[in-house]
């Protein structure tokens, strides 16, 4: 039944992969637990809110997090809800569990300034790789688009003319991303690069490598990270910072919220509120710097 429920979150549901492979891997550690290493033996049907509870407590107890635990909760939530619906499932025995509250952590982000610096180095225009991964840094800050995105852009999908992103998000969801000249620019330096540089492209997405074959993940995280390490004092330097720091950075020179929601692509402006918290503690913390009577002075203040 893990089988087919993968199946049906792939195929019909339209998951990303990523998130496919998330929810079979949580749901094969609950199955490992749930049978003492002998998964063939699961029988999901007869399991109770009791048998679940039980994991759970597990996990707890071994010190995984509560954020990691909710995790592993929706993954059964998920799993069967699609019982209770497609295979007979009388009585859902995930329905009653409880999430274990969690204090949300602050989107990590790439400060402005040092975003402005980042951006500002000097780089070889006439290098396919150097513009190439020039471009994927400027893109992430500029549009706030995932990973996965970046990655499945067709170049189809990139229109000059209207200065238009299509991007394929969650779900296979489309949103339309508007750019500037910057980033205009950028695009058509590497468009120019790339068909004179790469031979007999193959690839429909937008960005490749030397040899005409697409990005794949890791190599678009290595690209990230090289270029922040040293650069911000942000405590992480991958792709998902740069989407925050393009949230950040909309809300702080002004934007509303639901713009933002939209741009970003979230299903809930719930999600996008976060970064109002960001924008706040940047607020907060340029007050005490800044103001004369933010913070308690030692000395003789009559004087």
């Amino acid at each position: 039944m893990l089988d087919s429920f993968s199946t049906y979150i792939r195929c019909e549901l339209n998951y990303s992969v990523h998130t496919v492979s998330a929810y079979m891997r949580d749901l094969r550690q609950w199955a490992d637990f749930a049978t003492d290493s002998h998964p063939e033996r699961l029988d999901p049907l007869s399991v109770t809110t009791s048998d679940l509870r039980l994991w759970l407590g597990h996990m707890a107890a071994e010190g995984d997090s509560s954020r990691t635990i909710r995790r592993k909760m929706s993954s059964l939530r998920a799993f069967f809800s699609y019982l209770a619906k497609h295979r007979g499932l009388v009585v859902n025995p995930a329905a009653d569990l409880h999430q274990p509250k969690t204090d949300k952590p602050l989107p990590v982000y790439v400060r402005q300034g040092e975003m402005s610096s980042i951006l500002a180095d000097d780089f070889d225009r006439t290098d396919f790789t150097e513009v190439r991964d020039r471009l994927i840094i400027l893109m992430f800050y500029s549009t706030g688009m995932r990973t996965t995105e970046l990655e499945s852009l067709l170049d189809a999908d990139v229109s000059m003319a209207r200065r238009e992103l299509k991007v394929h998000g969650k779900r296979n969801k489309e949103r339309i991303i508007p750019f500037g000249d910057e980033l205009t620019e950028m695009i058509d330096l590497y468009r120019r690069l790339r068909d004179a540089t790469v031979e007999g492209i193959a690839a429909p997405q937008f960005f490749v490598r030397p040899d005409g074959e697409p990005l794949y993940r890791r190599l678009i995280y290595r690209v990230v990270h090289g270029t922040l390490e040293g650069r911000t004092v942000a405590a992480r330097r991958s792709p998902h910072v740069l989407r925050h720091s393009f949230a950040s950075d909309m809300l702080n020179n002004g934007a509303d919220l639901f713009s933002v929601q939209q741009l970003l692509g979230h299903k809930s402006l719930e999600t996008t509120q976060v970064y109002t918290h960001i924008t706040y503690q940047e607020l907060k913390q340029n007050y005490q710097q800044a103001h004369p009577r933010a913070a308690k002075k030692g000395g003789n203040h009559g004087s």
